[in-house]
C-alpha cells in the first residue's frame, strides 16, 4: 500500500472558551476567609454562577477537541492516500501531458540486446602462401576493391624456385616429344627397334607429368601456371569488399601465418543476440524481427537465420543471428542494436503506454488525473510491447492518465513519503 499522504491545507478549529473572571482567583475567593474579601451573599451567588458555567466549558471544550478530531478526519477521508495537487497551470508548466485509457492492440513481446557483426560468410583474412619479403602495397585501409585486384606484391624465393622446377620441366617435355617423334617415325620405317620406341613414349609420358606437377605447385603457391614471373608474388583480393584490416608494410618479412589484409563484403551484416533458455521457443529460423539502433535512430526487419545448438557456459545463452541487407553501409559492425520479437497472437486490451507506468514500493503504480491534480493508483499490468502496456486491473476505460512527464510526480511522490515518515 503506497504510504504518501500529502500535506494538504485543512482549517484549524479553535475553541476560544472565555469567562468574566479568572477561575482561578474565584477559586482563592471561595477558599479563604477574609473579611474584607467576604462577598456579599448576592456576591457569593454571582460567584457561584461563575464557576458552574467554567465546568460546562471544560467539557465544551473537549467536545470542540473532538469535533476538531472529528474534522481532520473527515479532511483526510476526502483526500485519498497518494493525491498531489496541481492545478492546470503546474501541470502545464511542469510539461506533464496526459492520455486518454482506451482499448489497445497489445503483443507480448521480447527485445532482446544484440551487436552488427560482420558477415562471416563474406569476411576473408587474406594470408600470403608463400613466405617472402613485401615490395609492394596497392590497397590501403576502408579501400573498396574488386575481385582479382592486386593487394600486395611480395617476393618468394620459394615461388622463384617452384617457377624455376616448371621452366625445367617444360624444356624436357619439349625434348621428350622430339626424341618421341623422332623415334616412332624410324620405326614405321623399320630402322629402329620397337623397344626403342616404347622407350621414348615412357620418357615422354614422365614429362609430361613432371610439368603437370610443377604447374599445380605454381597454381597452389598463388602463382601464374607458367614458368615466367620470377619471384613475384601477387596477393589478390577473393571478392568485392572493403579493406577494413591491414597488417604489411613496405620491406617487412611475412609468411603462411601472416594476416596480411581483412576483406568483408559490408553490402549485408550480421545481427547476432543471446537468447536465454527460456526463450528458446519463442526464437526460431524464419522467424521475423525488427532490429533497433537507438543510437541512430534507425530500425530495420529481418529473418532469424540461425540460433545456436549449444548455450554458453557462462550465459547459459543460445547465439542466434540475422542477416541484414546494408547496402547504404548504415548497419557498422560494432554497433549495438536490440533485437525484437512481437508476439503475433494481439488482442484488444485496456492498455496505456508504457512510460505512464511506474514503480513505487514495488507496485506498478499509474497517476490518474482528478479535480484537484493526480492520484497514485496502484494497478496489476500484463503484457507490454515496448509501447503499450496491457492493464488487468485498477483502470477503466475513459480515465485519464499522465504520460509524458509523469516522472515528475513520481519524484514529488517520493518527497511526500520522505516528509510523512518524519
Amino acid at each position: 500500500m503506497i504510504s504518501f499522504r500529502p500535506r494538504l491545507l485543512r482549517p484549524l478549529l479553535i475553541a476560544v472558551i472565555g469567562s468574566g473572571l479568572p477561575f482561578g482567583t474565584l477559586q482563592a475567593g471561595a477558599g479563604h476567609d477574609h473579611p474584607e474579601s467576604a462577598a456579599p451573599p448576592a456576591k457569593a451567588a454571582a460567584a457561584k454562577a461563575v464557576t458552574a458555567p467554567s465546568h460546562a466549558a471544560l467539557a465544551a471544550e473537549k467536545d470542540g477537541q473532538a469535533a476538531d478530531e472529528g474534522a481532520h478526519g473527515e479532511g483526510e477521508e476526502t483526500h485519498a492516500e497518494g493525491e498531489i495537487e496541481l492545478s492546470a497551470e503546474q501541470i502545464r508548466a511542469a510539461g506533464i501531458e496526459t492520455q486518454v485509457v482506451t482499448p489497445v492492440s497489445v503483443g507480448a513481446s521480447l527485445s532482446l540486446p544484440g551487436e552488427i557483426r560482420f558477415d562471416e560468410d563474406r569476411t576473408a583474412h587474406v594470408v600470403s602462401r608463400t613466405p617472402g619479403i613485401v615490395e609492394e602495397v596497392k590497397a590501403n585501409l576502408g579501400d573498396r576493391v574488386r575481385k582479382g585486384q592486386v593487394l600486395a606484391v611480395i617476393a618468394s624465393e620459394q615461388l622463384s624456385e617452384v617457377r624455376s622446377e616448371l621452366a625445367t620441366a617444360q624444356q624436357r617435355l619439349q625434348l621428350a616429344r622430339t626424341l618421341y617423334a623422332r623415334e616412332q617415325s624410324l620405326w614405321q620405317e623399320r630402322i629402329s627397334a620397337e623397344q626403342d620406341l616404347l622407350q621414348a613414349r615412357q620418357t615422354l609420358q614422365e614429362a609430361e607429368i613432371a610439368v603437370r606437377n610443377a604447374r599445380q605447385k605454381a597454381q597452389a603457391l598463388g602463382g601464374a601456371a607458367s614458368a615466367q614471373g620470377g619471384s613475384r608474388y601477387e596477393l589478390r583480393a577473393p571478392f568485392d569488399g572493403v579493406v577494413v584490416e591491414k597488417h604489411l608494410v613496405l620491406g617487412e618479412r611475412v609468411d603462411e601465418a601472416s594476416n596480411l589484409f581483412t576483406l568483408t563484403d559490408l553490402s549485408r551484416v550480421w545481427a547476432t543476440f543471446a537468447v536465454p533458455a527460456r526463450d528458446l521457443d519463442r526464437v526460431t529460423v524464419g522467424r521475423q524481427v525488427e532490429v533497433v539502433a537507438g543510437e541512430l535512430d534507425s530500425r530495420t526487419e529481418g529473418t532469424v537465420a540461425h540460433v545456436g545448438n549449444l548455450l554458453g557456459e557462462q550465459t547459459r545463452a543460445a547465439t542466434a543471428r540475422v542477416t541484414l541487407a546494408n547496402p547504404a553501409g548504415a548497419w557498422r559492425p560494432g554497433l549495438f542494436v536490440t533485437v525484437r520479437l512481437a508476439d503475433e497472437r494481439k488482442a484488444k486490451v485496456l492498455g496505456v503506454p508504457s512510460g505512464a507506468v511506474h514503480v513505487v514500493e514495488d507496485r506498478p503504480v499509474v497517476f490518474v488525473r482528478t479535480a484537484d491534480g493526480f492520484q497514485a493508483t496502484p494497478v496489476v499490468t500484463g503484457v507490454r510491447d515496448g509501447e503499450r502496456t496491457e492493464i488487468r486491473q485498477g483502470l477503466s476505460a475513459g480515465q485519464v492518465v499522465a504520460d509524458r512527464g509523469s516522472f515528475i510526480l513520481k519524484s514529488e511522490l517520493g518527497k511526500g513519503s520522505a516528509e510523512h515518515s518524519h
